[in-house]
């Protein structure tokens, strides 16, 4: 029974892979119903992406907007190679990083962005009898090197090799950075060793 679901589920993969790749080409065709069918369906995740990744709602939107923007400029080129979650991904990680160069560059400043939100992340658990917001307060007050990696890594389950590729850094640069990540929500958490 279990291999007829998993067979079930194969299927369902392949005919979305299948759905999106005729999107994709029609897209690239100029069609705009297509794109805006790829929007609906990858929307969702591109912008949870970006507010992990930037710990900023404002910012998550901007850099949500600017991924499809590109990814509407770019139907050509993609190859196929990869998923188009894949391919929104990578756009949206370059989009991430690309405003934080620039807001280093006006502001000289990385991190004052994501300790804010941190903080009002902990300001809004006071009214949050469930405490629901600690582990996402805790994962926007983490350094964004750190953060990066955990959320690329952690939450959306790029190997280290991929994550390293969408963030320019090396392999071992991306391990290191998701045990520094861990351990740094395990401190502010107050996780034992075992749960971290």
């Amino acid at each position: 029974m279990a291999q007829a679901g998993g067979a079930a589920n194969e299927l369902e993969r392949a005919r979305q892979a299948a759905e999106e790749g005729r999107l994709i080409r029609a897209a690239a065709g100029g069609s705009s119903v297509a794109f805006e069918e790829l929007y609906r369906r990858h929307v969702g995740r591109v912008h949870g992406l970006c507010l992990r990744m930037t710990a900023h709602l404002e910012t998550a939107e901007d850099c949500t907007q600017e991924t499809f923007v590109q990814a509407w400029r770019n139907l050509a080129r993609f190859e196929g190679r990869s998923g188009v979650a894949t391919w929104l991904h990578r756009i949206a990680v370059n989009a991430v990083l690309a405003h934080r160069r620039r807001r280093i560059e006006l502001l000289g400043q990385e991190d004052s962005a994501e300790a804010e939100a941190a903080e009002r992340l902990a300001d809004d658990r006071a009214g949050d009898p469930s405490g629901g917001r600690d582990l996402e307060a805790a994962i926007a007050g983490l350094p964004a090197a750190a953060r990066d990696v955990l959320v690329l890594v952690g939450v959306y389950g790029y190997t280290h090799d991929e994550a390293a590729a969408m963030l320019g850094i090396a392999s071992g640069t991306s391990k290191a950075q998701l045990h520094r990540a861990r351990r740094l929500l395990a401190d502010r958490l107050g996780w034992t060793e075992g749960c971290a």
